[in-house]
């Protein structure tokens, strides 16, 4: 787990004086809330440095580490409060988490650096939308409350108890939120959500705020940007950007590259894709794995045989990865006769089919009603250790017998599921 510096500094001090007892009953008891309770009855005592060490050493196992947090009422200390929610988020405990924002508040403790932890750690979970519709919150009126989170019910996915949490509790502090989103970290996060969810305007918007604030953008916004501008088709602004960070005394990487190049492959805009390629190359800057799993998912045939050598000659592969993409690409254009060809290739570069290939090959073969094929790959799946797929039985059934060609229908159905079908009426 990546800790914020603020905890971990202050967290590994404290652990020094850890009380071993108390973690071991801690342990014994949080399955079991009649024990639980026996213990909290019987006076045993835990000061704050106590109440801190166990959740730090407890942080991978979130339940004993909430119940050292709920002993001896620690609940009023801003310092274990954050350190509470950002081990309860990091196992997607949002809920939770949200309780004790609001228990905090009540409090009346700063919640600031809690909000800061929450929207880093829906990123960190790649709930970029989740993470957005909290920074936008912050902006939000109290009047606006109920209607906002009405709206967005669906998005935060909580229960019942989490939903009316958050509700009653961002409805009381609006004034901490305010406080919360000016703060450089919390921009280079939403930046950063806001550019892959392809929000242009906002990505700028608040990239210019940072400016104003008189807070220099790192690396890691530049890359944002670049992205989200090559995403809109902003190609020359994005080359610009990268002008602009050269400024800064920062340097493009692999990343800043890459982001360019995935967008445009995606958009089916190779002759671009290339020449950032070639300008990654000149300016000394190594291709990745990702670089040409980008061109794997754009190219044509022989772009795909191309940079499947380039690729080699780095000496980054190819992988078993990199022919899932591949074949996977070939079968959902429609293209079957190209997917055997570079199962063939997969020898040449000495790369075993697993099952997944078996099964990505099987699965678009029978789409695009290549059925002898299917048939063929099927049996050697099964013949190679793999076990039977119940979709691919039934994507068999549905267009091999749905094919209306009853006398072919057993030769095209393997083997296997032949016998299966041989005794249903159709």
């Amino acid at each position: 787990m990546a800790v914020p510096q603020q905890l971990r500094c202050y967290y590994f001090n404290v652990s020094r004086g850890f009380h071993l007892h108390f973690l071991e009953l801690l342990k014994k008891v949080t399955h079991s809330s009649q024990q639980a309770l026996g213990l909290h009855l019987s006076g045993f005592q835990a000061n704050r440095d106590l109440i801190c060490s166990a959740i730090w050493v407890l942080r991978e196992e979130w339940k004993p580490a909430l119940l050292a947090f709920k002993w001896s009422c620690h609940g009023n200390d801003e310092k274990v409060c954050n350190l509470m929610i950002w081990v309860l988020a990091t196992h997607g405990k949002f809920s939770t988490a949200w309780c004790i924002i609001r228990d905090m508040h009540r409090s009346s403790l700063s919640t600031r650096q809690a909000m800061l932890i929450m929207i880093d750690r829906y990123a960190s979970a790649n709930n970029s939308a989740k993470a957005i519709q909290t920074f936008n919150f912050m902006d939000k009126n109290v009047e606006e409350d109920e209607e906002f989170m009405l709206v967005n019910k669906k998005l935060f996915h909580l229960d019942t108890e989490g939903f009316n949490i958050i509700l009653n509790g961002w409805c009381n502090i609006t004034k901490d939120i305010y406080e919360a989103k000016k703060n450089a970290t919390s921009y280079s996060y939403m930046i950063s959500c806001f550019s892959k969810e392809g929000n242009l305007f906002d990505s700028l918007r608040l990239y210019d705020q940072m400016k104003k604030r008189g807070w220099i953008p790192g690396i890691e916004i530049y890359n944002s940007l670049v992205y989200v501008l090559t995403h809109e088709n902003c190609l020359k602004e994005a080359l610009r950007t990268i002008d602009k960070l050269k400024e800064q005394g920062l340097q493009p990487g692999s990343v800043t590259f890459n982001s360019m190049i995935l967008s445009l492959c995606e958009a089916g805009k190779l002759a671009e894709a290339r020449i950032i390629f070639n300008s990654m190359v000149e300016e000394n800057v190594s291709p990745t794995t990702e670089t040409y799993h980008a061109f794997f998912e754009g190219t044509d045939y022989q772009g795909t045989l191309e940079f499947l050598t380039r690729m080699k000659d780095s000496g980054l592969g190819p992988s078993k990865d990199s022919f899932v993409i591949i074949l996977a690409k070939f079968l959902k254009l429609k293209q079957p006769v190209n997917a055997p060809k570079f199962w063939t290739e997969m020898k040449t570069y000495d790369v075993l089919p697993s099952c997944v290939h078996y099964r990505i090959m099987v699965e678009g073969l029978v789409t695009c009603r290549w059925f002898i094929k299917a048939r063929g790959f099927y049996e050697e799946m099964i013949s190679n250790g793999c076990s039977a797929d119940p979709m691919l039985n039934r994507l068999f059934q549905e267009e091999v017998l749905g094919s209306g060609d009853k006398g072919k229908q057993n030769h095209l159905m393997p083997k296997t599921m032949s016998s299966m079908f041989s005794s249903t009426s159709f």
